[in-house]
């Protein structure tokens, strides 16, 4: 069941993309009597096929809805499939996450993590804290331990660490910054937008964020959503050669909600220059251990 701020975040998402579809782009006809862009709500309601009272309650975050009526909004409003996934989330409809007596997925997955030598490799939670590391990461991004572990989140490494950001080549690091902001969003929905409803590690994220990079609030207050979808970057890690990899997120079947993120070499030249990094004696500790 969603929370009273998922069904206002919810309402506010849907109203922010309502005003994106252009009538003539659902078969209805555009007039110069509009006063706003976009649909009415109306239109949305009968497009969707729910009443006029029930889509404005929708908005209002007064009424909950179900998996199918929130997909026929979706369709409404040509949301794309990351978006709809993302109102389905705030609807209520999240992935069932790992039970009770399992092993811990830092456990299970440290190995895999392992097996990726000299490829930058870290598990994430749902909050997207950094959960544990390879050696790999820590040659290339400095030692995550190092950092506080209120500020041991992924947000806070790609938009407030010099190290995270002075490491990226220029052009890299904005793009991924965002998509990194709107991945989350999309996960994580209101909590956000409205800190003081939320679970206690969002809010003291959103407070952390706020206090260390002011000037990007616009980065978790706006509407949009997206995936961390794979890309090339160009990272210069502290006495080396620049180096190009490809980032690639995978879900961990045992726990829908957490992330693995992996930075592949996209070359002979440069896994070896990623080889040659990682057998330097890393210069602190904790490279391979779980946060704590």
């Amino acid at each position: 069941m969603s929370t009273p701020a998922a069904g206002r975040e919810l309402g506010a998402f849907l109203c922010a993309h309502r005003a994106l579809v252009k009538p003539e782009d659902v078969g209805l006809p555009s007039t110069s009597r509009r006063r706003t862009p976009g649909l009415r709500r109306e239109e949305v309601a009968s497009l969707s096929g729910v009443s006029i009272a029930w889509y404005t309650w929708l908005e209002q975050g007064r009424v909950t809805a179900s998996r199918q009526v929130l997909e026929s909004v979706g369709r409404a409003l040509r949301l794309d499939e990351g978006e709809v996934r993302h109102v389905l989330r705030l609807g209520g409809y999240y992935e069932p996450e790992s039970g009770p007596g399992r092993e811990p997925l830092s456990d299970s997955l440290r190995p895999v993590l392992d097996s990726w030598p000299v490829s930058p490799a870290v598990l994430l939670d749902r909050h997207f804290d950094l959960v544990t590391w390879n050696a790999a990461w820590s040659a290339v991004w400095g030692d995550p331990s190092t950092v506080p572990a209120d500020r041991r989140n992924l947000l806070w490494f790609v938009a407030a660490d010099e190290r995270f950001r002075g490491r990226l080549q220029d052009g890299d690091w904005e793009p991924l910054a965002m998509s990194v902001f709107q991945h989350f969003r999309s996960q994580a929905g209101p909590h956000l937008a409205e800190p003081h409803l939320a679970e206690p590690r969002v809010a003291e994220l959103h407070h952390r964020l706020a206090s260390d990079v002011p000037e990007l609030s616009h980065w978790w207050t706006c509407h949009s959503v997206g995936e961390l979808t794979t890309r090339v970057v160009g990272v210069t890690p502290v006495g080396a050669e620049p180096i190009r990899m490809a980032l690639s997120s995978l879900r961990p079947v045992d726990d829908p909600g957490a992330l693995i993120l992996l930075f592949t070499p996209t070359s002979r030249e440069d896994s070896a220059a990623l080889t040659a990094l990682v057998d330097r004696p890393l210069r602190s500790v904790g490279a391979n251990r779980q946060a704590g």
